[in-house]
């Protein structure tokens, strides 16, 4: 793809508004506190879906890293992952209870700080799962490392406990940059951990790179993209940086004025895309990248990846079960959501061994819309027939209002609506997500409201 066509700054500034991610239609903004745990407790009885994914939520970070949005609790306090540990024990055992039939395909933590945890907690966690599920010989497991506060035995120990995929906070290499974030590591560890862990056999090691941040420069973030080719991951996550301090209360101690200008965090974002193209890296969706090799391109190329709640995926139609505080769960077409305080986490297990707070049933106008900015999401393409024909619909009389709103886009050339297909242009993959928004039927109650992160 040539650089031009990839970004038309006019384009890109004309459609730079806010958006949801997508990583669910409807998103979690439509969740309600009238869903119940007999809600969710009746779509695991009534599934028939044979495969599920779970999600294990850890809070716990050893210090805040300023920049974060994540649901998390910072502490030095050990003991109080074993409190949280018990807890989550007890909401497992009472949702596998309901799960007998079902195997597991996909396991993975996050957080937080999932490497907060240590190894005898990990242990135990990992015992615990196996025991009250059934684990298929080649399920997907997956963990996120903090590399500040752990030893490199820990890559041994989780590849010990059936771990094969990790992922590694590094977001920026440059010192004056970690210290405006409160995230002062060690590039030579990060190093040593991807070897060791390449070298005992886990599958992939995927980094989160952020631009937009405090006193990066196009200079020192070539440096940073320079270190990432020296770590050599199989798969690298590259997230703009949402300025959000009324939301985020640690956000408030970065100042405006350190960060990169509108132009500057362009011209940061084409320089990341255009040096990660030119390693050999493939863009996947919006802002993920992998080997040419990597099973997520392989089923980019072949318009069969998928996404969920933990991003980018081979895996098809899996359940989701998620287990801790602001855990989220999907099956069939109901999202359930944990409670976010942790304080109501544990008064909702002591009171019922469930901790649901809110959640959303899905009626047929969602499935039809998720399915469409799914595949637009994933696949950059959607087929009108096959969506006709799952849902009984004729799919430009069912979206005709739609359709006429993409005309903008199509003039632009970032898309083509023919007879049969949406297929969005490669000029457009940097805004996926303004597309998609032409199919949220949700869209209109929160324009105006800053509920949702730039797209650029």
């Amino acid at each position: 793809m040539s650089e031009c066509s990839f970004f038309d700054q006019k384009l890109l500034g004309k459609y730079n508004t806010s958006g949801p991610r997508y990583t669910s239609y409807p998103t979690a903004l439509e969740f309600n506190d009238t869903f119940t745990n007999n809600d969710i407790v009746s779509a695991i009885q009534n599934s028939i879906n044979p495969d599920l994914s779970l999600y294990i939520h850890i809070p716990f970070c050893h210090s805040l890293c300023y920049y974060c949005g994540c649901n998390k609790i910072v502490t030095r306090q050990k003991h109080k992952a074993d409190i949280y540990l018990d807890y989550v024990e007890k909401e497992i055992i009472n949702r596998a209870r309901l799960c007998t039939s079902q195997t597991i395909r996909q396991l993975h933590f996050g957080g937080g700080t999932p490497s907060y945890l240590s190894q005898q907690q990990l242990t135990r966690i990992i015992s615990l799962l196996k025991e009250q599920f059934y684990f298929a010989d080649d399920v997907d497991m997956s963990i996120e490392i903090d590399p500040r506060e752990i030893e490199l035995e820990l890559i041994d120990h989780l590849y010990s406990l059936g771990f094969k995929r990790i992922s590694i906070g590094v977001q920026d290499t440059n010192t004056s940059v970690q210290q405006a974030i409160n995230r002062t590591q060690s590039f030579e560890f990060i190093k040593q951990i991807i070897t060791r862990a390449k070298s005992i056999g886990f599958d992939s090691v995927n980094i989160d790179l952020i631009y937009g941040l405090p006193y990066q420069t196009q200079v020192s973030f070539k440096q940073t993209l320079l270190d990432a080719k020296i770590l050599d991951a199989d798969r690298i996550s590259l997230f703009s940086y949402a300025h959000l301090p009324r939301r985020f209360a640690a956000q408030r101690k970065i100042k405006d004025e350190w960060l990169p200008k509108a132009a500057e965090k362009f011209s940061l974002m084409k320089q990341a895309v255009n040096t990660l193209t030119q390693q050999g890296y493939e863009l996947i969706g919006m802002d993920h990248f992998a080997k040419t090799d990597d099973e997520l391109a392989i089923a980019q190329k072949r318009g069969v990846l998928h996404r969920n709640f933990q991003g980018y995926t081979t895996l098809k139609n899996c359940n989701l079960l998620g287990f801790g505080v602001s855990a989220i769960s999907a099956v069939d077409n109901i999202y359930s959501q944990n409670c976010k305080e942790l304080k109501d986490y544990y008064q909702r297990i002591d009171e019922g061994q469930q901790a649901v707070e809110k959640g959303l049933t899905l009626g047929q106008d969602d499935l039809i819309r998720q399915r469409v900015i799914s595949e637009l999401m994933c696949n950059l393409y959607v087929d009108k027939q096959r969506v006709s024909v799952q849902f009984k619909i004729d799919f430009d009389q069912y979206f005709a209002e739609e359709l006429l709103s993409l005309k903008t886009f199509e003039s632009d050339n970032l898309l083509i609506n023919r007879d049969t297909n949406i297929q969005i242009s490669p000029s457009a993959r940097l805004l996926v997500r303004n597309i998609c928004m032409s199919f949220d039927a949700y869209m209109k109650k929160h324009l105006n409201q800053q509920r949702f992160s730039r797209v650029i």
